[in-house]
């Protein structure tokens, strides 16, 4: 087809005519759901510009809309420093803790009162974009709030997010923060279309849209119905309005989607009222929400606030509570987990909760499900809030005909058969047959999983695919895969191959502490990995520690002592380290444990929240001092740290005789030592 012009300059003017055409088509259609012209005109439009750029490929731009699909695949993501961190929020869970977070931010910025600003909490993917000159120009994840991945040819697929701004004069430079999601709709019709293919489900619409976003070909995210709120100007090289409610204006005006549900007001109770109006209509909308963020909308205030930890002192996530319903309890099913654990579940007559359909629900373990007399075929109360998994409340007495039946925990595992057995002390039962396929299954999806060696494409349906044929027995042999094994899997195509193999490649070089974390230990956490890989510094050395040597090792507990010894003494587990240390897998890190500091040689254990900052921050300051840091607490904890509600290791640590610090005690001690929470 030819393009209609006879020379490079007519179709230049021809071409940029016809991008700023679309891109206010777009933005019509997109941004404020009012379109002009129909789908037949838009689509001729985008033809013409195809031609003109097929025969004139010079002419093609970054910025055009013919190139928000035409990313190629990427081996992996690149990493982007935050310039400003993008940080977490607290939570208020009720009207009281919303009105303390009130008093508080008002004796911390000496006003007695000051304006907020609502707006819906998007259940999201929150991300970055950076503009220059009008132009789109890079898009990263949060990440860990001060580094995300680089995500930019992936959120050019989203069609609200614009390319070129609606403004004569934007800032040189800048960045804007927003929640990408799936709408409802979009999400049935996308876990449709996997349950057609086979493929596993996505739980709800914020996975699948963190899912999508994530994806290392663009063409996958384009081929999902993605959309954007943008809530919050990030940083700017030019001067930028004194409110956050002039702010959102402003933004909206160069051409971004601002949430038309944002409001104003000038007191705390209408923002009350406004909250319990959306705990009533939230379902009425087209995506998910799980409550209202609250901000100062004067940044002078914001700035004199400042931070606390990772949290703005100036906002707040005014959450939503749990979603209920009731239901009958069909019968109770054991799922095997990674370590032999039998995990009960309940089988549920399905019930719609909070816009989404439940058919199972944990039931945590045994001694909770004869606490609470659950018995099998109770009518029951079902709860989910937010991402929790959802979780049977307890039975409805009144409910209840006498036909109802006493649940036991099954004498074999239910999977393999194999003996079964509930360790002193413990809360659950284990499977002890190493060979069992369901712990094999379950373990393989951990090893592979987030947090731990992060291959990202080994899903759950690849991992029993790869079980089923014999390519792999234990997680070690992932490392062993070839591009041309994968091949031979049926709808495995050669760009799927090629990126796992790609990111099993990466994993290789994954720290020390993921990897311990990856090897499914029992009681082993994130935590307690980190610990190890600190305290031994490689993979032989904690291999060849003695019971004595685990049990001294601070934040490390008797229980957890003789679980890492017994699993290093197992043969399976030998021939596994064999087997990385032969592909190549990193064993070994540099000892990070603090030389010197005023706390050296103390261990510490917070139990609680602390109001003054996240625990995560508390026990960065208190390793900083030198310091260590554990989360249980054993003869060997010099001082338990106290926040609001407490656990069980408040009466652990009295009855050892532990030293108990409250929090104002702890902010005490770091400000003594200049560290500021």
């Amino acid at each position: 087809m030819s393009c209609g012009f006879d020379n490079v300059y007519e179709s230049r003017n021809a071409a940029e005519e016809l991008r700023a055409q679309i891109n206010h088509h777009d933005y019509l259609y997109f941004v404020l759901d009012q379109p002009e012209i129909s789908d037949a005109q838009y689509d001729d439009l985008r033809l013409r510009l195809q031609t003109i750029e097929a025969h004139y490929p010079e002419l093609i731009t970054p910025d055009s809309p013919t190139q928000r699909v035409a990313g190629q695949p990427v081996a992996a993501f690149s990493i982007v420093e935050h310039r400003l961190p993008l940080l977490s929020l607290a939570n208020a869970f009720n009207s009281d803790e919303l009105h303390a977070w009130y008093r508080r931010t008002c004796n911390l910025a000496e006003v007695d009162s000051f304006a907020l600003v609502c707006e819906p909490k998007i259940d999201g993917l929150a991300v970055a974009l950076v503009f220059e000159n009008g132009h789109f120009v890079q898009g990263a994840t949060r990440g860990d709030g001060l580094r995300g991945e680089n995500i930019t040819e992936n959120l050019r697929t989203i069609r609200s997010i614009p390319m070129q701004l609606r403004s004569d004069h934007p800032p040189e430079r800048f960045e804007v923060r927003g929640e990408v999601y799936m709408p409802k709709a979009a999400f049935e019709r996308l876990n449709s279309e996997r349950a057609d293919r086979g493929e596993a489900l996505f739980a709800n619409p914020r996975n699948a849209a963190a899912g999508s976003v994530r994806q290392l070909d663009p063409r996958v995210t384009a081929s999902r119905k993605l959309d954007i709120w943008v809530y919050q100007l990030g940083w700017s090289d030019s001067a930028r309005p004194p409110t956050h409610w002039e702010t959102l204006n402003w933004l909206k005006e160069m051409g971004f989607r601002v949430n038309p549900h944002i409001v104003r007001y000038d007191d705390l109770e209408s923002v009350k009222r406004h909250y319990l109006e959306w705990e009533e209509k939230r379902h009425q909308i087209e995506y998910e929400i799980d409550g209202l963020v609250v901000k100062i909308d004067d940044f002078a205030v914001q700035e004199r606030l400042g931070y606390v930890g990772r949290e703005p002192r100036w906002a707040v996530a005014y959450k939503f509570p749990p979603i209920q319903g009731t239901t009958k309890l069909l019968r109770i099913a054991i799922n095997v987990g990674r370590t032999g654990s039998l995990n009960p579940f309940a089988i549920l007559e399905p019930v719609r909760v909070g816009g989404v359909v439940i058919k199972q629900a944990t039931l945590h373990n045994e001694d909770d499900i004869r606490r609470k007399d659950i018995r099998v075929g109770d009518t029951v109360i079902v709860q989910r809030a937010g991402d929790v998994i959802p979780q049977v409340v307890g039975p409805v007495l009144s409910k209840r005909t006498g036909k109802e039946r006493k649940f036991k925990m099954p004498p074999r595992c239910p999977v393999c058969g194999g003996e079964v057995v509930r360790p002193e002390g413990e809360a659950m039962r284990y499977c002890i047959n190493p060979s069992c396929p369901a712990q094999a299954f379950r373990w393989l999806t951990h090893f592979v999983g987030g947090g731990a060696m992060d291959i990202e494409g080994l899903g759950e349906q690849w991992c029993a695919v790869l079980l089923e044929k014999g390519l792999v027995e234990d997680p070690a042999d992932v490392y062993f895969l070839t591009r041309e094994k994968l091949l031979t899997l049926e709808r495995m195509g050669p760009i799927l191959a090629d990126k796992i193999i790609a990111n099993i490649e990466a994993s290789k070089k994954r720290p020390l502490a993921r990897l311990i974390f990856a090897l499914g230990i029992r009681h082993v956490g994130s935590e307690i990995a980190e610990i190890l890989a600190n305290e031994f510094g490689s993979l032989d050395k904690l291999a060849a520690a003695g019971l004595h040597e685990l049990s001294t090792v601070p934040g490390i507990g008797p229980k957890i002592a003789e679980s890492v010894y017994a699993y290093f003494r197992r043969q399976r587990t030998r021939r596994i380290i064999k087997k990385l240390k032969r592909a190549g897998v990193q064993m070994e890190q540099e000892r990070a444990r603090p030389k010197g500091g005023p706390l050296r040689g103390q261990t510490f254990v917070i139990t609680g929240t602390l109001a003054a900052m996240p625990r995560s921050k508390a026990e960065e300051l208190l390793r900083f001092l030198g310091a260590s840091t554990g989360d249980s607490v054993t003869k060997k904890t010099d001082c338990l740290v106290v926040g609001f509600q407490p656990g069980s290791k408040l009466q652990k640590a009295e009855q050892y005789g532990t030293k108990i610090m409250n929090e104002d005690e702890l902010v005490a001690l770091l400000r003594r030592h200049g560290l500021r929470p």
